[in-house]
């Protein structure tokens, strides 16, 4: 009798010597964790994909800015098509889907995640050559050159991931210490370093933002009276950018609150990829990030809304409309 209840107990009972035991979690738990997943996946899918139809079919909205927000659009549509649904299944008592499977979907958020992060990245850098150096904003960032940056930062990413997860490539499943686990030891000092790297590189970049922002923004408001006509033009330029580096600002704080609780408890040494409360709200805050950054561009950009309304409600199928003036609500 106790050895069919320990039987039960098991991933694969008929590995009675090297099977996982099934995580303890109630049941409660489970769907909790099973409806917020879910949720969260459908969501971001959705209005990523919002995102990317809006910025790809919209002539008007093909500017460089744009351009890495697109980039971003697709990293975070992964997360909520891939990452998101086989975070469900690590939250089950077992893993069923073998060794291969559990690496390459390591290796997809891995590289889902490194280009979210070099999107950030980027972005911060446009941000900053846009409001610090507007006069050579133009020569270096070029709808052109943008795509050359974003091919790399999807290049880097993908080699990056493989060197990170070489040693679970060559021999899938090797840091598993028993049959029904998933499990891969991609935390090492060099990923920490370049993480911590990057992350400070954004937050620089944009305090550097800021700064010059308000200092500009009081430079316009002494200057605005005397020069009036003269400075029209540029005064609206000028707001037009601060406008792109507030919104992108809070697209990037956003970034930072949802990823630093997961590498503070990774860093710590502690284990998320075991089922836990812990882990389980510490990966659900992570992806919900994907989640969030188009409602932040619903609230904060006019053609955002506008490009969304056209498609919902299907005018996106009319002839020419790709040509469609959805800047026009923007003052």
């Amino acid at each position: 009798m106790m050895e069919t209840l320990e039987e039960a107990e098991l991933c694969f009972p008929q590995l009675f010597n090297t099977s996982c035991k099934k995580h303890k979690r109630s049941h409660s738990e489970r769907m909790l964790t099973y409806v917020l997943m879910s949720s969260v996946s459908l969501l971001t899918v959705f209005l990523n994909l919002l995102v990317i139809i809006s910025i790809s079919y919209f002539r008007q909205l093909h500017t460089p800015t744009n351009l890495l927000l697109l980039s971003l659009a697709v990293s975070d549509l992964l997360v909520g098509l891939v990452v998101v649904p086989f975070q469900i299944l690590l939250n089950e008592p077992c893993w069923f889907l073998g060794d291969v499977i559990c690496t390459l979907y390591f290796l997809i958020g891995f590289v889902t995640v490194c280009a979210s992060v070099l999107n950030m990245v980027l972005i911060s850098v446009d941000r900053y050559v846009a409001i610090c150096d507007p006069l050579h904003y133009s020569t270096k960032f070029t709808p052109k050159m943008v795509q050359i940056y974003i091919v790399l930062c999807w290049g880097c990413a993908v080699v990056y991931s493989c060197l990170i997860l070489l040693d679970n490539l060559k021999q899938p499943g090797r840091y598993n210490s028993c049959y029904g686990e998933c499990v891969n030891n991609i935390f090492g000092p060099v990923h920490i370093v370049i993480c911590f790297i990057s992350t400070n590189m954004i937050v620089i970049l944009y305090m550097r933002v800021f700064v010059v922002a308000v200092s500009q923004a009081r430079s316009m408001c002494s200057h605005i009276a005397a020069v009036k006509l003269q400075r029209s033009v540029t005064v609206t330029v000028k707001k037009s950018e601060l406008k792109a580096a507030r919104t992108l600002g809070v697209v990037v704080a956003v970034f930072l609150m949802c990823y630093s609780p997961y590498y503070c408890v990774s860093f710590a040494g502690y284990d998320i990829i075991i089922a836990s409360s812990t882990s389980t709200f510490v990966n659900f805050l992570f992806l919900l990030n994907s989640c969030l950054n188009p409602l932040i561009y619903a609230f904060f950009y006019p053609w955002f809304r506008k490009s969304v309304k056209i498609i919902v409600t299907l005018e996106i199928l009319q002839p020419h409309s790709c040509q469609t003036n959805v800047l026009r609500t923007e003052k």
